[in-house]
């Protein structure tokens, strides 16, 4: 994926950003409905998805896009195995509705079934996650400033483990960090996530419960171009374009260090 690619899917999100951040200052900024998921979503969503799905068409129209509120109304493209987008205009609507500013754009492109290119943006900090590739990551701040970045090595005093702020995997989370050499959490909305583990300021973000493929692609992508990785709790890698684009738990991390986070579970099969 050449340089230029990226440059322009990075100009896509921080454009929808830019959406989002106009309707975040309006007065009805909380109004949402629910889906049939029952999951809600805001004018800002489809204001971004909007945007975001007519940026990338003109780029390559013939490219399917698989996005967050198309697919809520039917309308999934048959991607079999050709490359598509991966697209969720507002990961984090809860945090967008809540006001605690952590909800970012995610647009990634998926071939064979791997995330090749991701962009993650968080509008609110106006700070953008990027990658395409390994050793490409990222990150570019408000002045378009760009500043390479890359996962660390575990601290010798232990792992620092995000967790996500709207939805908790409960008892289990906690034993496999307790198991896992995790000395401290911090709460953190969206794949933003994956943004503070690519540029090394945790080491893991591991999720028990379900998520569809556009929460993960770009955060995904991202890692792996700064040197993390991202497999299921099997430990067997991510892939994408599965049925319903839903994903089963995964962990994503940084480098390991022998006994810190080491792949699988943790859980006896």
């Amino acid at each position: 994926m050449a340089a230029a690619d990226l440059d322009a899917i990075i100009a896509i999100a921080r454009a929808a950003g830019a959406e989002i951040m106009r309707h975040y200052g309006g007065s009805d900024a909380a109004a949402s409905q629910r889906k049939a998921d029952g999951s809600p979503v805001t004018a800002a969503d489809h204001a971004a998805e909007a945007l975001i799905v007519a940026g990338l068409a003109k780029l390559d129209a013939g490219i399917p896009i698989v996005a967050e509120e198309l697919v809520a109304r039917g309308e999934t493209p048959d991607v079999a195995d050709r490359p598509f987008w991966c697209v969720d205009p507002l990961d984090g609507t809860k945090e967008y509705i809540a006001r605690t500013g952590e909800f970012v754009v995610c647009i990634a492109l998926i071939e064979r079934c791997v995330p090749v290119l991701g962009v993650v943006h968080a509008p609110v900090l106006d700070a953008t996650f990027a990658g395409a590739g390994p050793g490409t990551a990222i990150k570019v701040d408000a002045a378009g400033a760009r500043q390479p970045i890359a996962v660390r090595a575990v601290p010798a005093s232990g792992a620092v483990a995000l967790d996500s702020r709207s939805h908790r995997d409960g008892v289990e989370l906690d034993r496999w960090f307790a198991e896992h050499g995790v000395t401290e959490r911090r709460t953190c909305g969206s794949a933003l996530k994956f943004g503070l583990v690519a540029e090394g300021s945790a080491d893991l973000y591991v999720r028990f419960g379900p998520t569809s493929e556009w929460d993960t692609a770009a955060g995904h992508a991202v890692l792996e171009a700064a040197g993390g990785s991202v497999r299921q709790l099997d430990g067997t890698p991510l892939r994408y374009a599965k049925p319903g684009f839903l994903n089963s738990g995964f962990i994503a991390r940084g480098l390991r260090t022998s006994g810190v986070g080491s792949q699988g579970s943790g859980r006896k099969t």
